[in-house]
This record gives structure tokens, C-alpha cells and sequence, in this order.
């Protein structure tokens, strides 16, 4: 089969589309032939290996995993034994950046439950925007935001892949939603259903004398106070991504304000589980959250896919057709 494939830390340059080895289900594996995958900001961890903390986890000194990609849609062809949930010829998708990743490439062999049922009413290629982007927004919302309805919700860079989830998971769990984002961005922030958008290009988000009940920095570049500054009473900040400096910011300040007073302040690590992506799942069926699609690459194309997603512009997923 064909696989992208990346053996040290780098650039784009890094990544070669090779012949490998077709994978055989194990024990309690499903083996999917790979229709669509996405792009997420783990895959540029992963392909870096910056920030260095992360190497930890992918290998310090070239990847661990070697053919990259988490998020997958696709057709289950066969199974291993054991495997009770898929038979063959099931529509699937999932993410599998706790189960070795290999979403890049035209098979895969993955843990039954690492996978759900592709909702009915999306294409493969939407399916595949979803899991990784998803789920974080649903875990960042729902666990650690603790989100209730009629909270007012503020979502800085809403208008990437987990912010475009994240405010129609928030309009779903009966939030006020605001979202920031520059001007190209407004409209498609409005019609995911924003409450409020916040133009960045035209009005200083750090003026505002609004407050939040929870603020989730997506692709944050504002110091903790101003958000700190935003919250209401009891308000919590959570870092979704963004900037090294404000995660290291939030790593170091955040615990010592969330003591010393009523407002928190913390980060989300996303972890893939099944649950969850079948709770998004349902949200799909339902009509409740669409995917929002930049732009779609070929396989051959992975190196102009990352070249575009690193320039950090993308109007919701980057999606990669096999």
C-alpha cells in the first residue's frame, strides 16, 4: 500500500509518499481501508517534534511513529478475532493519535474501539475532519469548562477546526456564544450559528468590557490577563491551543490564579475515546455541528497540505483524500 512517511523531526520536506507493507488485523483489530484523513495541529507536533516536551511522548530523537495522521474515515475490510462491533464492509471513522497514528496511507489497522460508525448524512471527507477537532472541543467545553446553559461563552480563534466545533457544541449545549476571529472569518462564523463575532482586524477584543462565564483560547495569542480580565466571577480560561508563551504561561500561572482566587485558569489535552466521538456522532446525525471544510489535498499532495495548515489560516479542516 501507499503511506506517507516521515523518519526524523522536520519541515514538509521531511515527508515521502513510500510502498509499505499492508497491515493484517491482530487480535481485536479492525483493518480500514482509508478514504479521507484530515490535518490537526498534533500532526505538526508530530512532524516537528516541537514544542521539545512532546518528544517525550513521539520519540526524542525521531519519530516514533512513522507514518503520520490521526484523524481517519473509511470502510472496515476485514476484521481480527474478537472484534464485536464492526463486520466488514462498515463505514467508520476515528481518531487514532493514542493508537499508534498511520492515518496516512490507504490501510490501517487500529483497536475496534478507537472507532465509531460514520454518520450516515456526511461524505467520508467530513467525517474525517471531525474526531480529533471534535472531541477536544467537547472534552474542553463539557469536562473542564463545565459549560452550562445560557452561559456566555467567548472563543478565541473560533474560526480554525476545534474553534469552528466549538462554537456549534456550545450553541448545542445552550451557550451565548462569541466567537474572534478576523474578517474573511466573520461570515463563517455566522453561519455555524454565532451569537456575537468579534472582528480582531476592526475592534480591540482587549477594550471590550464584556464578561465571560468561559473562555477558550483556541488559537490564543493574548497574555492570560486580558482573558483573566474577561471572566466573570467563578469564570474559567481553558488554553485549547495557540501560542508556546501562553501555554507556558498557563502551565506556570494558571494553578497559582486558580488558588488565590474564584476565577480558573488551565488547559485541555484532548484524549481520543470512543465515547466522545460517538456523542459528536450524534451531533452530526442530528444536523446539530456541520464540519467546515478549507480545503482538500491528495495523498501525493501531504507536503502542500502541512505548508498551508502551518501558515495557521485554515478556515476550519484540511482534509486529505486517499
Amino acid at each position: 500500500m501507499q503511506a506517507v512517511v516521515c523518519t526524523k523531526y522536520g519541515n514538509s520536506d521531511v515527508l515521502s509518499l513510500k510502498e509499505v507493507d499492508k497491515p493484517v488485523p491482530k487480535n481485536k483489530e479492525v483493518l480500514v481501508k482509508i478514504h479521507a484523513s484530515s490535518v490537526n495541529y498534533g500532526n505538526l507536533v508530530l512532524l516537528k517534534g516541537e514544542p521539545y516536551l512532546a518528544r517525550l511522548a513521539f520519540g526524542l530523537f525521531k519519530p516514533k511513529y512513522s507514518i503520520p495522521g490521526g484523524d481517519i474515515a473509511g470502510e472496515v475490510e476485514s476484521i481480527g478475532n474478537g472484534v464485536k462491533q464492526f463486520q466488514p464492509g462498515d463505514e467508520v471513522f476515528g481518531d487514532l493519535s493514542a493508537y499508534g497514528w498511520g492515518g496516512f496511507a490507504e490501510y490501517v489497522c487500529v483497536p475496534e474501539d478507537a472507532l465509531a460508525f460514520k454518520p450516515k448524512n456526511v461524505s467520508f471527507e467530513e467525517a474525517a475532519a471531525v474526531p480529533m477537532a471534535g472531541v477536544t472541543a467537547l472534552q474542553a467545553l463539557r469536562n473542564k469548562g463545565n459549560i452550562q446553559p445560557g452561559q456566555k461563552v467567548l472563543i478565541y480563534g473560533a474560526s480554525g477546526g476545534v474553534g469552528t466545533f466549538a462554537v456549534q457544541i456550545a450553541k448545542s449545549l445552550g451557550a451565548e456564544v462569541t466567537g474572534v476571529c478576523s474578517t474573511r472569518n466573520v461570515d463563517i462564523l455566522l453561519s455555524i450559528g454565532a451569537d456575537h463575532v468579534i472582528d480582531y482586524q476592526k475592534e480591540n477584543f482587549t477594550l471590550s468590557q464584556e464578561k465571560y462565564d468561559l473562555i477558550l483560547g483556541v488559537n490564543g495569542s493574548q497574555p492570560l490577563s486580558v482573558y483573566k480580565r474577561a471572566l466573570n466571577p467563578n469564570g474559567i480560561f481553558l488554553h485549547v491551543g495557540g501560542s508556546g508563551e501562553q501555554l507556558f504561561q498557563t502551565l506556570i500561572q494558571g494553578p497559582w490564579t486558580s488558588i488565590i482566587g474564584s476565577k480558573k485558569m488551565g488547559n485541555i489535552l484532548q484524549r481520543a475515546n470512543q465515547k466522545d466521538l460517538i456523542y459528536v456522532k450524534d451531533l452530526l446525525e442530528t444536523g446539530s455541528v456541520k464540519p467546515v471544510i478549507d480545503r482538500k489535498y491528495k495523498l501525493s499532495e501531504i507536503a502542500d497540505a502541512f505548508n498551508y495548515f502551518s501558515e495557521g489560516h485554515a478556515q476550519g479542516k484540511v482534509v486529505i483524500t486517499v
